[in-house]
């Protein structure tokens, strides 16, 4: 079952990650129990068009063999519409690593995903050119904010364990600040 937006859902170390069953956006049904007896890595990403969060996707799908491989594997949540990530070569090519739209941002408020103007507004304005431009370099799609995507979504990560249990998470302070490569292959091998 899943939560509504009514309850109350501790997200802490060491506690159960909340339980979804979901379709992605090529149609897949996704429900976390399934991924029980693997590490799961859960990304939750802004709109299909920031190039922070582009920049990050393309960085995990590469890492995506080497991670299997350790028994973790990946989901990943935007708030832009299927229809919005679905017109976006680049990300339609992220299958077969689900891809959830949650433009309603249920999932982002039961995973305590946060929001800051401030932050969002500091990260465009100390990193943004440089960010684009290395988007762009990388043939990666940027593009203005459309339906209900917003400016001030930040991003976090979360790595749980075999039994579902969160055991690493990562709440951004800044568009660039993500949970550490390292960190991730590090969990995923046990170390």
């Amino acid at each position: 079952m899943s939560p509504t937006l009514n309850e109350s859902i501790n997200i802490a170390l060491d506690h159960p990650a909340p339980l979804f069953e979901l379709v992605d956006i090529y149609n897949r049904p996704i429900r976390l129990e399934d991924y029980r007896g693997k590490k799961v890595f859960i990304g939750f990403f802004r709109h299909a068009g920031c190039p922070f969060c582009n920049l990050r996707l393309k960085l995990m799908q590469k890492m995506k063999d080497e991670l299997a491989e350790n028994n973790l594997e990946m989901i990943f949540f935007f708030e832009s519409t299927p229809e919005r990530l679905l017109a976006s070569k680049f990300h339609r090519k992220v299958n077969p690593i689900p891809i959830i739209s949650d433009s309603e941002k249920v999932w982002y408020q039961n995973y305590g995903v946060q929001e800051s103007l401030g932050k969002a507004l500091l990260s465009h304005l100390t990193d943004g050119i440089q960010t684009g431009i290395k988007a762009a370099l990388a043939g990666l799609p940027m593009r203005y904010m459309k339906d209900k995507e917003t400016i001030k979504t930040m991003p976090a990560e979360f790595l749980l364990d075999e039994n579902l249990t969160i055991r690493k998470l990562h709440y951004s302070a800044g568009l660039n600040d993500r949970m550490e490569v390292m960190d991730i292959l590090k969990f995923a091998k046990g170390e």
